[in-house]
């Protein structure tokens, strides 16, 4: 009888928070850049430069612990983080390891076993490091300063995860919230958002923790998905035949789907945390976090329930469109505009998604407005465009934002509904295709179907299809 494991996972998400400028100094955030032109004195690490706290990362922070359900700790202190990395201009990372600003948290996640609560240790704040980048022809490694000192989150979870679907789940919800939030952009791609796995296996009924071991370079879902399954088989592999798991970080190269060891977390050094002597400690009123609980938007989970209530969408369209905060204020705006709420959503869901799809698009980079989807749904509703020219007409809004109406009609693309005009024609496809006509009568229904088809084609696709039918029939 084989043993049975079980996976015990716990993560370190690190967030790049959405400010303009960074932590401890007033250079710029901004992704890209030619190398080492965001940067000064103080992100670079000159001697004698002095941080001052971005007061942008506190209110980020505290509003993502509010929404994580964590107590914000009153008065917190930043530490120094002692260790050599090229990367590191100053020998030290400004972090926060004995007073982290938010803790004992929780955020709910929904599994196939039903809802489950993912325990949040803590959120601190620190400063991000340069970057090192290879350079293959000369051999050698140069240094990028632009990210150093962007402002980060490290959300620290409990090991409270047992699969991957959990640990996806848990990032999508996270993700979401901060999302919403505005604090970050998450993108995974961009490194804005990225995620370490710590994971160890044990038997199941065992109540100890077995070795972990950490994970990291994991810059996709699916990714971290795939990495989480090979870490869980090589660990299993290795206690099947007796080896140990040695508790050191890992890397994980998606190409080979493998994972390397990095290096040994026995002999990790120490990091010597002290207070940082230069950043007085950060006294935070329960006026301030009532301020920032004042401001906290709508988030996704009331948002589901308001949908479901206010506009009677179905659970599934509002489950997608509320999977992208920008998707879901278009189809908030839209109906605002007096569009209904289903027609919204379909065009949302069904059109807008194809688009996304062919384009390599996400839903964040929708560039429509509100106004000129709420005109394209009244010219279908009031019939002036039928169902084939509406959806032309919205590609053009999907891809340059135009105006339907004046489209329409500069296009001449509104429905005919003279009736004599359509009869005129309908009897000319009749005289044209007598062997269709012939199998309608014998009792073949489908025939009608391309009695429509020539005659919308014949219109150039401009007339009512309702109608089309309703003529057919009555002539047949």
């Amino acid at each position: 009888m084989s043993k049975q494991y079980e996976t015990v996972i716990g993560l370190e998400v690190h967030v790049e928070l959405a400010t303009k400028t960074k932590i401890f100094c007033a250079c710029t955030t901004q992704f890209g850049g030619a190398p080492n032109t965001h940067t000064c004195p103080v992100c670079t690490g000159m001697p004698g430069s002095l941080p001052v706290l971005n007061k942008k990362v506190v209110e980020y922070a505290m509003a993502v612990g509010l929404a994580t359900n964590c107590e914000i700790t009153r008065m917190n202190k930043f530490d120094r983080k002692n260790y050599f990395y090229p990367d590191n201009p100053q020998n030290y990372q400004i972090s926060q390891l004995y007073l982290p600003i938010c803790r004992n948290g929780h955020v709910d996640i929904e599994t196939p076993a039903g809802t489950k609560a993912i325990g949040i240790h803590e959120i601190h704040m620190e400063e991000d490091a340069g970057k090192l980048i290879h350079d293959e022809w000369e051999d050698v490694s140069l240094v990028d300063y632009n990210r150093s000192g962007v402002p980060l989150i490290e959300i620290v979870s409990e090991p409270d995860m047992r699969s991957a679907d959990e640990v996806i789940a848990y990032l999508e919800k996270l993700r979401l919230i901060i999302q919403y939030l505005g604090a970050s952009d998450c993108k995974l791609q961009e490194g804005s958002m990225r995620a370490d796995v710590n994971l160890s296996v044990r038997e199941v009924g065992a109540t100890e923790f077995g070795t972990r071991t950490e994970m990291k370079n994991l810059n996709s879902f699916k990714a971290i998905a795939r990495a989480i399954e090979g870490e869980r088989a090589r660990q299993i592999e290795l206690i099947e035949e007796g080896k140990q798991v040695i508790q050191e970080t890992r890397r994980w190269d998606d190409n080979k789907e493998y994972s390397y060891a990095m290096r040994s977390k026995e002999d990790a050094q120490d990091y010597r945390y002290f207070p940082d002597p230069d950043l007085v400690p950060v006294m935070i009123s329960q006026e301030w976090i009532d301020e920032i609980k004042a401001k906290q938007p709508e988030l996704r989970s009331e948002k589901l329930v308001r949908y479901k209530e206010q506009y009677k969408i179905p659970d599934y369209d509002a489950q997608i469109i509320t999977e992208s905060k920008h998707m879901a204020d278009i189809f908030e705006a839209t109906c605002e505009l007096g569009a209904a709420p289903k027609k919204v959503s379909n065009w949302l869901m069904v059109e807008t998604m194809r688009l996304l799809k062919e384009n390599e698009m996400e839903a964040d980079d929708i560039k429509f407005s509100p106004k000129n989807l709420a005109a394209l749904i009244k010219l279908t509703e009031d019939g002036t465009v039928n169902s084939s020219v509406a959806k032309e007409v919205f590609e053009k809004i999907f891809a340059e934002d135009i105006d339907p109406d004046k489209y329409v009609e500069e296009h001449g693309l509104k429905t005919v509904n003279d009736e004599g005009a359509l009869r005129e024609t309908i009897e000319k496809v009749i005289a044209d295709n007598p062997q269709s006509v012939e199998d309608y009568r014998n009792g073949k229904e489908k025939a009608i179907g391309f009695l429509v088809g020539q005659t919308m084609k014949a219109m150039k696709g401009k007339a009512n299809p309702g109608k089309v039918n309703q003529i057919l029939k009555e002539l047949l």
